[in-house]
């Protein structure tokens, strides 16, 4: 059974309980009710504006939504909103919306002050995170076709010159004397330890480790214990508390 498309809608405004002003209009094609429990929801995940920012600052049982008018249409429902919006402004109600209304993406038409204003208020900011079944796509997949569709699009996009940092080097490099601070190097090194490390507990196959030993058959070696990392930083001076007796002698002999 194919459900029916909805032919109109109604228009509501959001208050306080203990207030007669609104603060927000808006239009839905289900009840005003329904709609605001949406909004609440959508306010708690983090959203920025300062519809949902008014959200956040008072218990939901606070807040009430009104049915303002009833069309039927569409088109007429998108016009509704707009008009109400206009008279409600203009009787003073210091409404939060963003745009004047409609049916358009969002109604909004951002200027230059807008997006400088939308840029300083995300600068720092931490991202919104919800883990588990906080996360709406929690328990769910995507589909083999779905996936399969997204490793097509994406095939190639960073390889070669499609890459944006494609022949960069030195100073023309983003990350050019970017060093990390010892609290993200300790940070890292915890969140790799033991089970978090994504190797812990496997072990290569049979298969994987005669393919590797086939492919460094014949590659030079390091004929001590000291690999090539370590030889590199014997021949910088540098030397380490924990290293063995051998090594250790072997660095001295090295750096004199």
């Amino acid at each position: 059974m194919v459900a029916e498309l909805p032919t109109g809608g109604v228009i509501y405004g959001v208050r306080l309980r203990s207030e007669v002003v609104y603060r927000y209009v808006g239009l839905t094609t289900k009840s005003a009710k329904v709609r605001l429990r949406q909004h609440v929801k959508v306010a708690r995940s983090g959203r920025k504006t300062p519809f949902y920012d008014w959200l956040r600052k008072h218990d939901a049982d606070d807040i009430v939504a009104d049915q303002l008018d009833r069309v039927e249409g569409l088109e007429e429902l998108g016009q509704a909103e707009i008009v109400w919006i206009e008279s409600l402004r203009r009787e003073g109600h210091p409404l939060l919306n963003l745009s004047q209304g409609g049916l358009g993406p969002m109604g909004i038409e951002w200027t230059a002050e807008m997006r400088e204003a939308a840029r300083i208020r995300s600068t720092g900011r931490k991202g919104v995170s919800r883990f588990a079944d906080a996360n709406p796509f929690y328990g769910r997949t995507h589909d083999a076709g779905q996936r399969a569709k997204w490793s097509k699009v994406r095939k190639g996009q960073n390889a070669g010159r499609e890459n944006p940092n494609y022949g960069k080097f030195g100073a023309d490099h983003p990350g050019f004397g970017h060093v990390m601070s010892e609290q993200a190097r300790e940070r890292l090194s915890e969140q790799r330890r033991g089970a978090g490390n994504p190797n812990y507990g496997r072990q290569a196959r049979d298969e994987t480790r005669a393919k590797m030993s086939a492919v460094r058959k014949g590659r030079p070696m390091p004929s001590s214990r000291r690999s090539a990392h370590t030889r590199h930083h014997t021949n910088r001076g540098v030397k380490k508390d924990t290293a063995s007796t051998a090594l250790k002698t072997r660095v001295n002999l090295d750096v004199h």
